[in-house]
């Protein structure tokens, strides 16, 4: 089973986690490490740690949701990434929202952590839409 880190700048990885559980209930499957001010960089790098670790156990896989590319939490996650030594292998995407969140449920049955990425990116792009005014007129009818 995969497992996931939500990993962000400021409180959004718990905000999602919190409005997530709001939607679904208890979500065990994921867990939020959040790079604030007050902990810094080095406290981020810890509790990105602790998170890696307990996600873990007995995983197939961890997917790392981060907020941004190139940011600080994106750079921890590649760390544990790309070393030949991390077990159970993990994935990193950046652009972590709402409908990512809720869609982490679609493929955490999957085996290989890669493949969850992308089909996670799949199903997640098609909520990315613009809203546009509706160009014929509606009716009461269903």
């Amino acid at each position: 089973m995969i497992q996931f880190i939500v990993a962000t700048h400021g409180p959004l990885a718990a905000a999602l986690l919190e409005s997530g559980e709001m939607v679904y209930g208890e979500l065990p499957n994921l867990r939020a490490v959040c790079l604030t001010g007050e902990r810094g960089i080095e406290g981020f790098r810890h509790d990105f740690t602790t998170a890696l670790a307990q996600a873990s156990e007995g995983a197939s896989g961890i997917l790392v949701l981060c907020d941004m590319q190139s940011g600080t939490p994106w750079n921890v996650a590649c760390e544990a990434a790309f070393n030949p030594l991390t077990q159970p292998p993990i994935a990193v995407v950046a652009g972590v929202n709402f409908p990512m969140l809720l869609q982490t449920d679609e493929v955490a049955e999957l085996d290989d952590v890669q493949h969850a990425a992308a089909q996670l990116l799949e199903l997640t792009f098609p909520t990315l839409i613009q809203a546009r005014p509706v160009v014929t007129e509606q009716t009461d009818d269903f």
